[in-house]
């Protein structure tokens, strides 16, 4: 939570008004009330209804910023979030495929043939595990199918999946900033309306 108040006039209950841990917030001053405060966005409309009890706004700007506020909670902010987790998940994925790689150069440097491993049956259950011929593996290509691979054509694979990985990961990166952006233009366009300085 960060609120930070400098009040000249008592306001009842004006600390209980802005509580919200949102990642967002924008710096307000309250003409008339002494009040200067640092108000997460969500908290608009708790605002909005403060300002208007205190007569402040009629009714056609209280529709646009219930309007804007709808729409950066309804649209704005799950899209953040979704794109955030598909772009964790591109994180993992490049994870798991820099370690198969490594894996394969580790196999091939010392010429490992056969191993012996240990494999997660889940839940933490392990079994041993003999392979008789390691130059052969089969790997995750998506949708569920596994296909063989000798080292090198893993290695071919693994590059050109990465570079894929890669370029996702910048797509979701500008994505990300974008919708931020769209946060923060929407929650400027609340400001103004509210008549607030910024």
């Amino acid at each position: 939570m960060f609120v930070r108040f400098q009040i000249s006039k008592a306001v009842p209950a004006a600390a209980s008004l802005w509580r919200d841990s949102s990642p967002l917030c924008l710096p307000l001053a309250i003409p008339g009330f002494g009040l200067k405060i640092h108000v997460p966005a969500s908290s608009f409309q708790l605002l909005g209804q403060f300002i208007s009890k205190r007569g402040g706004m009629d009714n056609h700007k209280k529709e646009k910023v219930k309007k804007f506020e709808e729409f950066v909670d309804q649209r704005l902010k799950p899209d953040l979030v979704r794109a955030i987790a598909e772009r964790d998940k591109i994180f993992e994925q490049q994870k798991i495929f820099s370690d198969l790689k490594k894996n394969i150069e580790t196999l091939q440097k010392n010429g490992v043939t056969s191993l012996r491993s240990m494999v997660n049956l889940g839940s933490e259950v392990y079994m041993q595990a003999d392979v008789p011929d390691t130059r052969h593996i089969f790997v995750d290509v998506g949708m569920g199918f596994h296909v063989e691979f000798t080292w090198t054509e893993a290695q071919e694979f693994i590059e050109v999946k990465l570079a894929r990985l890669d370029k996702q990961l910048e797509e979701y990166t500008h994505l990300i900033a974008s919708i931020k952006a769209q946060i923060k233009m929407v929650c400027e366009g609340i400001r103004e309306l509210l008549q607030i300085p910024a």
